[in-house]
């Protein structure tokens, strides 16, 4: 039991029904486990490694998974009783140390000696957002949020319980930057708006993107980007009044931020989009659909994975539970094409597929509980003409 337990390898592959695309299901254990939130790079030691989450033995827990023969280590041996954010777990882009939330502070752990230490304690009256590491490994961003659990009854990891009411509240939320040398802490950005998804450039040491959390057609705007040398903060992808964007995330050239959205028209959410555009908001680009997706995720313009929910339009075909890809051509984005079957419930955050592509783009890493608990897969990426399209709904093989 504890901190160093090594679990033999779990893999085992399949071939999806439809595209008939490899997937490899790497865990498989009478508990959920899951991977990191999507915009958390979970490969380390050169690719070599997966950092983890799993339930098993009762207890959630980070392990490590060996890419090369599957086996898995236990990293932390966490109370189970005590609050703990490790399914945003951020690790530092120049060093193998990660860094979660557990109870009231920051943890930093040695991903080769295990070593734990608290490098923040939290202020009263305040709970955690996410962490998020600067490009080059010396500071940690995260957001600190006003704690209004006296007043709001919510559960947002299931079932966005009380997320309304949250943004109605406009707790008093704030950017803090721990620098690693000094331990040194200090406010960045603070403001009367519920502010989540603090999320750092993986090449700029200086920008990061925030948003203004709640339902997207509520808050004043949703994605923000902020110089943490200068503390200028700015809109990115200012639309029409009616369109709204979100889920954003840096590409891996860490100028680029993607999203996708939708417009609001009357009583229906159609127009639905998929963008990227430069922090500064030049080079902007998007290209319209009538599909819906809970997470994209990209490592450029190229290629964009999404974890498709089907639109209202589509209500009762078989594949609003599948992963697609879209591809960028001359004449705009080809897609969506259909490289597997997920069927995650999304009941719960950790149950979220939160589909991310590996560095190379050759595989998909997602979480499913397709089984019943919740597992992780990765699916290798055929060639992207190979794969069933759906169009109005139908599937069509060439």
């Amino acid at each position: 039991m504890g901190k160093g337990k090594k679990w033999p390898a779990e893999f085992n592959e399949f071939t999806d029904p439809i595209s008939g695309a490899r997937i490899t299901q790497l865990t498989e254990y009478l508990a959920h486990s899951f991977h990191l939130y999507f915009t958390n790079d979970g490969w380390y030691d050169n690719g070599t490694k997966l950092l983890i989450c799993s339930d098993r033995d009762n207890a959630s827990n980070l392990y490590s998974l060996d890419l090369t023969n599957g086996e898995l280590t236990q990293l932390t041996d966490l109370d189970p009783k005590t609050p703990k954010g490790i399914q945003g777990t951020y690790i530092n882009p120049t060093k193998n140390e990660a860094y979660f939330t557990l109870a009231n502070s920051i943890t930093a752990i040695n991903l080769d000696t295990l070593e734990e230490r608290i490098i923040f304690n939290l202020p009263e009256g305040y709970n955690f957002s996410n962490l998020s590491c600067t490009a080059d490994g010396q500071h940690l961003c995260f957001g600190l949020s006003e704690d209004l659990s006296k007043t709001i009854q919510s559960n947002l990891s299931g079932g966005y319980v009380g997320f309304e009411e949250t943004e109605a509240a406009r707790p008093h939320c704030q950017i803090r930057l721990l620098t690693f040398e000094t331990g040194e802490t200090k406010v960045i950005h603070e403001e009367k708006r519920w502010i989540g998804h603090v999320n750092a450039s993986p090449t700029q040491p200086h920008l990061i993107t925030f948003c203004h959390e709640g339902p997207w057609e509520k808050v004043d705007h949703r994605i923000w980007a902020m110089n943490i040398d200068t503390r200028e903060v700015w809109k990115i992808r200012e639309g029409e009044p009616n369109q709204f964007a979100g889920h954003e995330y840096w590409h891996r050239d860490g100028v680029h931020i993607g999203y996708h959205g939708f417009t609001e028209s009357l009583d229906r959410k159609d127009g639905k989009f998929l963008g990227y555009t430069k922090f500064d908001n030049s080079e902007t680009q998007e290209f319209e659909f009538p599909y819906q997706n809970m997470h994209i995720h990209s490592n450029d313009s190229e290629l964009i994975v999404g974890d498709g929910q089907q639109s209202s339009a589509y209500h009762g075909e078989r594949y609003q539970d599948c992963i697609f890809l879209w591809k960028k051509t001359c004449d705009g984005m080809d897609g969506p094409r259909i490289l597997c079957k997920h069927r995650g419930s999304f009941q719960v955050q950790q149950l979220h597929v939160h589909p991310r592509l590996s560095h190379d783009g050759n595989q998909v890493l997602f979480t499913s509980d397709r089984n019943g608990y919740g597992n992780i897969y990765v699916v290798d990426v055929p060639e992207f003409e190979s794969l069933p399209q759906l169009i109005d709904g139908k599937l069509v093989k060439e």
